[in-house]
């Protein structure tokens, strides 16, 4: 598809539209699992098997994303238990749809996620939360109206990391959706195959709306970092 010329505009917003959705929707699912992840393993100094669960936790952060999208596509494939008990509620496979363009984004996310979750709820002084609990407070207030509210400028910055970094997964979304145009194909995945087909105006267009967004997301994280 040749933007310079023959410009189809639906083409064009497809990929960056089905970036944004699953960005939106893993990185909501990253926070949820990552803070929830990041306050037990916070409130819990010292475990058995502590340490090999945080390297876990932070393997995909490291791994070539092939290789997480292999594993992902070994785990969830139809050939796999888990692959089949999916298919067998949904009556369709997980893999190469838009879930599993999701599925890939969350779990690319999710180290960064953590971590930054771990260093807010590292930073929050026991002291005011024992002072809650000394008062009548059950876990649950002292969460919401202590921890919660000190917390909450690393979770903000949490999240637009996550969406940043779901937003431009490519190696475990080919693996695992493939690139379907107007199902599963995502701007990452269209630029390179608008490379590989020659196409470089498309490919250019498509890095240029990339790069305006993850300029203006890692822009309003370093804003929020330097407010707080």
């Amino acid at each position: 598809m040749m933007l310079s010329t023959n410009l189809d505009w639906s083409d064009y917003w497809s990929p960056i539209r089905l970036s944004l959705q699953v960005a939106l929707l893993a990185s909501v699912i990253a926070i949820i699992l990552g803070t929830a992840a990041a306050w037990c393993m916070s409130r819990r100094d010292r475990f058995r098997g502590k340490t090999l669960l945080e390297t876990v936790f932070m393997l995909p952060l490291v791994l070539p994303p092939t290789v997480v999208g292999f594993l992902l596509l070994m785990m969830l494939g139809r050939r796999s238990w888990l692959g089949q008990m999916i298919e067998s509620v949904f009556h369709s496979p997980i893999i190469f749809s838009w879930w599993a363009a999701v599925i890939a984004a969350v779990v690319v996310a999710f180290p960064l996620v953590y971590r930054t979750a771990v260093v807010g709820f590292e930073a929050v002084e026991r002291d005011l939360e024992d002072a809650g609990r000394s008062i009548g407070a059950n876990e649950w207030q002292v969460f919401r109206h202590i921890t919660l509210p000190l917390i909450m400028p690393s979770l903000k910055t949490a999240y637009v990391l996550g969406f940043a970094r779901s937003l431009g997964e490519f190696g475990a979304t080919l693996m695992i959706a493939g690139n379907i145009p107007g199902r599963t194909q995502t701007v990452p995945t269209a630029i390179y195959v608008a490379v590989d087909s020659g196409h470089l105006s498309s490919a250019w267009a498509w890095t240029i709306a990339i790069v305006a967004i993850s300029f203006l997301l890692l822009l309003l994280t370093g804003r929020r970092v330097s407010r707080f």
